[in-house]
This record gives structure tokens, sequence and C-alpha cells, in this order.
């Protein structure tokens, strides 16, 4: 028995509602479409801001903090921004409700003169502040960073995965030219490759977006690329070169070394709560999350085997030694994160529960191991030996002595899982698109995983691009990215049989 009641090969998409429940990260609010999330999986979050924030400010960024409202105008500046976001913009349009019949409603002479957009990114107004702090080259590079909330009316949506609100973070700089503004867009996609891979545990392909799938109004957009456990892809992050578009739209001139006022290239790149809904499907087992060990809010719970006795009171001093002894570490660059859960419940209640929202190390400490001075464990990336609950005990002062290293190989463990079962499940065979139907155009078998395809392509634009992405969609498929490793010659394209110059991945994604 497990201790989720489905398993991932019974139904994925129940499975991933079922870890979000069970290992207490959200629920669903009574907003439409948005979500509680709960301190386990904020806890998560706060790690993810705190070390990605660390990151990027190494990286001469700094933090601002812009309205959540925006100007009508502004957004309509952007022709291809608007059109890329319109359907999903919520507008505010009154200031004030008012009881009409009984009923609150908005007042109709409280109506704006101008209507606001909530946020659904932060280019234009962002652009507006550009456009008023850089006058001569000496200002640039400016470089920016925002944590904030943002609102996309989704229709469909799913916890963390896709939202009508979620948490994000979003950097904005600008550049005097196109060759500094690529190096910032290659640097914020590398800080997202090695945090997804170091901190998360989440192998990645990074590479460049096609045409059909840039950000509204962006040159050139690239993205990092994580496969899922069904086999899916997950867009984990993704960064913009918008060239001047938006600096011509919001008048982002600066005073050239010559003199002449000059348009400044401008970039954009983020992630978001998605990352959470990456790190449940990439490393959740039947039992519930695995949560890897930097980015754990509790790295090692202590759950003390308490039954209501006068030595209860020794236990607990037992553990809460332990957990100081430990907290006086650091591994991953902070401080060892350890708790001791003496809640009014039962020992084996205490473990699923921790089990489910996937604490690296669990200790289970009855009074035997304190008196003998060890510490009974599980390693929650490596709980099961058959069906049976696999436990360890070492001396105390042992434990504590490998309690760094165990993290530190816990989260290898996960990671080279996930870059195993990325590197078997992508097919780089087929070369007609004909091999593509053949493979994703039959019905799913229960269980059925078909991972992605990396198959040559021409770079098709225009009519012939959508004819592509009909095609795609008809099988429920997209391009993914280009990655940025390509081999030094290339086939025909499958789609129209024309010289290759570069490789794509292909996959169904969330």
């Amino acid at each position: 028995m497990h201790a989720l009641k489905v398993t991932r090969a019974e139904d994925f998409p129940e499975w991933y509602q079922a870890v979000v429940r069970e290992a207490d990260l959200a629920e669903l609010s009574p907003t439409r479409g948005s979500m509680i999330i709960k301190p386990w999986g904020y806890g998560i979050w706060e790690r993810i801001q705190s070390e990605l924030d660390r990151r990027i400010k190494e990286t001469g960024h700094e933090n601002y903090y812009f309205p959540l409202l925006i100007p009508l105008s502004f957004i309509a500046k952007e022709a291809d921004h608007v059109e890329g976001f319109a359907k999903e913009m919520a507008v505010v349009t009154h200031h004030r409700l008012k009881a009409i019949d009984g009923v609150l409603k908005p007042d109709p002479e409280a109506e704006l003169a101008e209507p606001f957009i909530i946020r659904p990114t932060s280019e234009t107004i962002i652009g507006d502040a550009f456009s008023r702090w850089i006058k001569s080259y000496r200002d640039l590079p400016l470089k920016l960073n925002q944590w904030a909330n943002v609102m996309r009316w989704e229709m469909r949506t799913r916890m963390f995965l896709r939202t009508a609100e979620f948490l994000w973070q979003e950097g904005h700089t600008a550049h005097v030219d196109e060759a500094d503004a690529m190096d910032e867009t290659m640097l914020a996609l590398e800080i997202y490759r090695s945090f997804a891979e170091d901190f998360l545990a989440i192998p990645v392909v990074a590479g460049e977006k096609p045409e059909n799938e840039r950000f509204p109004g962006a040159v050139r957009t690239y993205s990092i690329e994580a496969m899922m456990q069904d086999g899916k892809a997950l867009q984990a992050g993704t960064s913009h070169y918008l060239g001047t578009h938006f600096a011509e739209a919001q008048n982002i001139r600066y005073q050239d070394k010559d003199g002449a006022q000059t348009l400044a290239h401008t970039t954009s790149w983020g992630v978001s709560t998605r990352l959470i809904g990456g790190v449940i499907m990439t490393h959740g087992d039947d039992d519930g999350l695995r949560t890897p060990p930097a980015v754990a809010p509790r790295q090692i719970v202590i759950v003390p085997m308490l039954r209501g006795k006068p030595e209860d009171a020794d236990l607990k001093a037992y553990c809460a030694a332990l957990a100081k002894e430990l907290g006086a570490l650091t591994v991953f660059g902070s401080g060892l994160r350890a708790f001791v859960d003496v809640k009014d419940a039962k020992p084996a209640d205490k473990r699923w529960d921790w089990v489910r929202r996937g604490a690296p190390l669990i200790c289970e400490i009855g009074p035997r191991d304190a008196a003998n001075g060890q510490v009974t464990f599980i390693k929650r990336n490596a709980l099961r030996e058959g069906e049976k609950i696999k436990s360890h005990t070492l001396a105390r002062a042992d434990f504590v002595a490998q309690a760094r290293q165990l993290l530190e190989a816990m989260q290898a463990e996960l990671f080279a899982e996930a870059k195993t079962r990325l590197e078997a499940n992508i097919r780089a065979d087929f070369e007609t698109f004909a091999d593509l139907e053949r493979h994703y155009g039959t019905e799913d078998k229960e269980g059925e995983f078909k991972g992605w395809v990396r198959v040559c392509w021409s770079r098709p634009t225009g009519a012939a691009l959508e004819e592509v992405g009909e095609r795609l969609k008809a099988l429920k498929l997209t391009i993914r990215n280009a990655p940025l490793a390509q081999p030094a010659a290339f086939g025909k394209c499958v789609f129209t049989g024309a010289p290759a110059v570069e490789e794509i991945l292909i996959a169904r994604a969330y």
C-alpha cells in the first residue's frame, strides 16, 4: 500500500492533484481559477525566491516594485503585445461600489475615465519608467527585477501549473545595442538552467523558441524545457530579447556617445510558481512529493515516539538537542533546517504526513534510541525496499556528522534519476512527419510513455510555419525549442523535406 490512493500509472493528472492535496501544498480558493498556497507549498516558493533572488542580484540586478494596475493606454501602445494577451486580461473599470436595489454593484457614477489592466506582465509600465530614467548611454545597462503577482484569465486552470493569479519573478533590462541585450538574454537563460538543475534537481534543455512560440512582441524567445514523469514537457522559464519594439512604443531613447538619440534594446525574463508543479511532476512518487533537500522548507524532521508517559520529557529533550546540533550545520549555502514535530498525533500518522510532503530525512526517535544515543531515520528519496519501508540507524554523533553528506547525496540522486529519464526518452530517429504520426497519432495505451522527439527542420516562416503548427496541433504537439547544443551537420526537414538548419524538440506539453 502506498500513501496516495491513486498511482502515477493509473491516472497521472489525478495523481498530481492528489499530491498537491495530500502534501498540503495548496487548495482551490473562492476566487475563480486561483489558489491558496499553504505553508509547505509557500515554504518551497520562499526557498525558490531566496536562492534565485541571490543569483539575480549577484549578476548586477536590483529589485524594484511597480503597480499592479496598468493604464489601458500603456498596453495599447504595443500592438503585438496586446494581441498576445488580450483574451487573458482582467480589466478594472470602476473605483467604487454602491447598493442598488439592495445589491452591491459598481457605481455608475464611479466609472474610471481610463480603465486599468490587472498586471499580466509588466513590460509596458516598466518601459514607461525606463523612458524617464534613461537619458544617456551612461545610464545603461539598466538591470532590474521584480517579485510580484500577475493575473491572466485562464479558462482551464490547474494548481501551480496554470492559474489565473500566480506569483513570479520578472527581470527587465535596457541596453545600448543588440549585442549587449543578447548577452543579458543568454545570461538570464543560464541563471534559470543552473538554478533548475542545481537547486531544484530538475534537468532541462535550454534553447530558442520558434517564431510562432515567441513571447508577444519579442524578437527572440529562449526557454528551459523539463520532462515530466508522464513524458510531457514543462516550460520552466523563459528569456526574451525584445529588440527595440517596446523601446519605440514607450519612447525609451538615450543620447549616445556621438550625441544622437538612439533607441534602447530591452529584454525581459521570468519564472513562476509553475516551478513547484515541475518539482512535483519530476520528483513525486506514489507516496507523495519527494522534495529536493536544497528547496525543502524542513530538511530533517524529527518525530519523537511520544507515549503520554513521564519519560516523554527526556525524549523531547533528546530530540530538541539533536535538532539544535543539526541546525548549527551548513548545507547548500545556508543553515540546515531541522524541525521537531511534537504535535498531539500518533507517531505513525506524523510519519506519513511528512512522507507525503516529501521531507528529505524523517527521524523516528523512540525511548530506546534516546537511551542508546542513536538516530533511526528514513530517506524520502529511497523510502522503500520492495513494499517495505527501509529504515537506517546511526549513532547520534555519526548521524550529525553525516547529515550534510546525506542531504547532498539525496539531491544528486534525485537529479541523476530525472536526468536518466530525460536522456532515455528523447528519440532522434524520426526522419519524416509520417514517423511522428505513427508515434504520436496512435491512441495512447494505459501508462504508455511517449516522451519527446528531436528532429531536423528548415525553420520555415509565414504560411509554411502556420501549416507546421496546424499539423502538430492535430497530434496535440508543439515545438518546445531548438536546443543550444546543435550537431555540426543536419539532414532534411521532417516537415518540408528541405535541407535542415537546426534540430528541434517536439513534445506534448503542459
